[in-house]
């Protein structure tokens, strides 16, 4: 049994994300997103269901057309989008991407 502490857990820059991944099989994987003050995740076409969870800070997450803002310990989930976010004082999250075709 594997247990995580995403409070504790280090991460790499975004531009490696593939080694902020922790658990990857088949069906999904699971990454940490550590994102510094005034950073932002550009414009990504998902062809996934995705959930992000904020460990802590606050994001504000766009979603195609929508926009709201993710506080510590809110959970969005969603189908396949075009999503980016930004956050002005910094923020970790788990984001988990659910792979929907086999």
């Amino acid at each position: 049994m594997e247990i995580y502490n995403l409070l504790n857990m280090e991460t790499e820059s975004l531009e490696k994300k593939t080694t902020n991944v922790f658990f990857q099989n088949d069906l999904f994987k699971t990454r940490v997103i550590n994102l510094q003050p005034g950073q932002k995740i550009p414009d990504c076409h998902m062809d996934c269901f995705v959930m992000f969870y904020v460990v802590e800070g606050e994001v504000l997450l766009r979603k195609n057309e929508e926009s709201a803002t993710l506080k510590e310990n809110h959970v969005f989930i969603t189908g396949p989008a075009v999503l980016s976010m930004e956050t002005t004082d910094g923020a970790k999250l788990m984001g988990v991407q659910v792979n929907i075709r086999k």
